[in-house]
């Protein structure tokens, strides 16, 4: 896990805008620095690590292949690096220096190609190849997004990083307030792909590559799928398994197996997360039954019981035998965090769920450098009690003519009956058109009014994705979305970030290339059963733990935070964000509608993922202000 940078141009000032750019990235890579520079081509990269494999100077990067045609900087991890080492070696053209992964993946480079090289890996990474024959560029992202790359052409050039700030350090001047990327932030709590907060910066896409040749221009770099989900998803759900459930739950099993087991590769300490849930309990129990060691587990709790399932994680902890660590919050330790995340978010981010995250990820940091996690879970085994209701309640709606549902909820919504919470409700869904268009509507933050001044919405992952895309289900469909959008942007942004912020890399086994093209070949009756999702999950994981330790409602990762900020604990900061004032003069966002929407807030309980939004927008502008952006 590391943090990578460069740029073209900037002949004069190459050296100290690169260390700028590494050192506000510092936390992504404590242990070492370099970069490189190429007055030919006028292009420089650099690299902050943090040491996983081959701890040594012969892990160092910026890396040159053998031959010194490439150079590359990667962050991340290639999983298979000793399937491809084998395969090289047996052509007999590579002599190695040291056993990282990533001067194989770039040896392997060097022989097969940069496209044969991505199709042949196993991992999670973003990385950028230069060929200092060609003077060609090539910026790639891991296939489901787990490694984040920013770039952009500004002050005439093109510019990257593993993090938005490493590029705000050094561009401040050229970045501006994109209002459209912002009406999306408002509309799901996180920026979609490939939009950020400034204009003129994107974030690259998942399974994606850019590549451009010398000399440089904002044209001349072209951006393709190197490996598209939906192609994965439709192939999946046309070519179903064919085998039996039971062989379907042990075809599973070894695939996660195979995955945890490279996974736990490293010269360093290894551990995970334990939240109490299927997802993490699977990754732990087989953890463990390759470990000949107690596995670090760690796990943090609430005093507030309807949010803690810390009780959990240490009875699953006891019955596997793993080396088990908790940490209770208190409202203490997230008023110490909430400043920070505008730092280590550098974009407005109203995942709340971001501040126990990087908690744990602080624990476990204190013990090992790598923890595993069970992100991806739901996405792929069905687990989200949406993907049973929303399908439920298009049906509902979709016997009735649209015609008559937009008559039905314009009354409905203008009846003095309906309180404003419930008008809105009615409003969002009742002239849905299609499946996604309940998905879109309900799966946000839920403004609807123009919260944003001049706002509007640029296309993105859902205003591209064909309404009924897969055939195969009205659930497949949304499970997709979610992969598409709020796996990649919200679910992964926030394990990356929260992890790095205090240098720890984290993995997550379910996102493995193999075990994500087999999940969607299942049938959804394997993933599915009245109201039960992660069928086949749970059954891989009741084969280490007993049903009755698992047989509970989730009660998900998440924070008792709106109530502090409604009783008291927080209103004192949130009413300084929340001035119709300090909004006014600011002339983002409108101050009317932010002002009746908290008053709703403080009166009724209402809209709290609303005003948890805007908060974390504010923060975050105030942030910006602080660094000088």
């Amino acid at each position: 896990m590391c943090g990578i940078a460069g740029f073209f141009g900037r002949e004069t000032t190459w050296r100290g805008d690169i260390e700028t750019m590494c050192r506000r990235m510092r936390h992504r890579g404590p242990d070492a620095k370099g970069h490189w520079h190429d007055d030919e081509g006028r292009f420089t990269l650099g690299h902050v690590r943090l040491s996983i494999l081959d701890i040594t100077e012969a892990g160092s990067q910026p890396m040159h292949s053998h031959d010194n045609r490439y150079v590359i900087v990667l962050n991340g991890e290639i999983y298979n690096h000793k399937d491809l080492k084998k395969k090289l070696e047996l052509k007999g053209q590579c002599v190695f220096r040291g056993h990282s992964d990533t001067e194989i993946f770039l040896e392997y480079i060097a022989v097969y190609g940069v496209e044969q090289a991505l199709a042949d890996s196993i991992g999670m990474f973003a990385f950028a190849l230069y060929d200092r024959t060609e003077r060609r560029l090539v910026l790639a992202r891991d296939r489901m997004g787990e490694k984040p790359l920013y770039y952009g052409y500004v002050q005439g050039g093109l510019i990257f990083a593993s993090e938005l700030g490493g590029i705000e350090a050094v561009a401040k001047e050229s970045l501006s307030l994109d209002r459209k990327a912002l009406t999306l932030y408002f509309r799901h709590g996180y920026i979609p792909a490939p939009c950020t907060i400034y204009r003129e910066i994107r974030k690259l896409s998942s399974g994606s590559m850019i590549t451009g040749t010398f000399p440089y221009s904002k044209e001349s770099f072209v951006e393709k799928k190197y490996w598209d989900i939906k192609e994965i998803a439709m192939q999946g759900t046309e070519n179903l398994f064919t085998g039996s459930y039971e062989e379907a739950v042990e075809e599973l099993r070894r695939l996660i197996f195979v995955s945890i087991e490279r996974q736990m590769v490293a010269d360093v300490p290894v551990g995970a997360f334990l939240s109490g849930g299927i997802d993490s309990g699977t990754v732990v129990s087989l953890m463990q039954s390759l470990s000949t060691r107690k596995v670090k587990t760690f796990s943090i709790g609430f005093d507030e019981p309807s949010y803690d399932e810390a009780v959990y994680s240490k009875e699953i902890a006891a019955h596997l035998g793993t080396d088990h660590l908790e940490l209770y919050v208190r409202p203490k330790d997230v008023t110490e965090i909430i400043p920070r995340l505008s730092h280590i978010f550098s974009e407005p981010f109203a995942d709340s769920s971001a501040i126990p995250t990087y908690l744990v990820s602080r624990l476990a940091r204190e013990n090992v450098t790598v923890s595993l996690s069970g992100d991806g879970g739901d996405e792929l085994f069905a687990g989200y009690e949406s993907y049973r209701s929303w399908p439920r309640l298009w049906k509902k709606i979709n016997k009735f003519p649209i015609w008559l549902r937009r008559m039905a909820g314009k009354i409905m919504g203008n009846s003095y009956f309906y309180a404003d919470r419930q008008r809105d409700a009615i409003a969002r869904y009742m002239d849905a058109t299609s499946p996604e268009d309940v998905y879109i509507r309900v799966e946000n933050v839920g403004w609807d009014e123009a919260v944003v001044c001049d706002g509007g919405a640029p296309g993105y992952a859902y205003t591209i994705y064909p309404h009924g895309f897969l055939k195969s289900s009205i659930a497949d469909n949304f499970m997709l979305l979610d992969m598409l959008l709020y796996l990649s942007d919200d679910i992964l942004t926030k394990v990356d970030r929260s992890a790095m912020a205090v240098s720890l890399e984290s993995r997550v086994p379910f996102l493995d290339r193999d075990i994500v093209r087999f999940a969607w070949s299942l049938p959804l009756s394997y993933k599915q059963d009245g109201t039960i999702g992660k069928k086949v999950l749970r059954d891989v994981l009741y084969q280490y733990v007993p049903k009755e330790l698992m047989d509970r409602p989730k009660k998900g990762f998440a924070i008792p935070i709106m109530e502090w900020v409604r009783e008291g604990r927080l209103r004192e900061w949130a009413e300084a964000l929340l001035s119709p004032e300090k909004i006014r003069q600011e002339g983002v966002l409108s101050p009317k509608v932010v002002q009746k929407t908290w008053e709703n807030f403080k009166k009724y309980a209402w809209n709290a993922n609303k005003i948890w939004a805007v908060l974390m927008f504010e923060e975050w502008l105030d942030g910006r202000r602080t660094r000088g952006a």
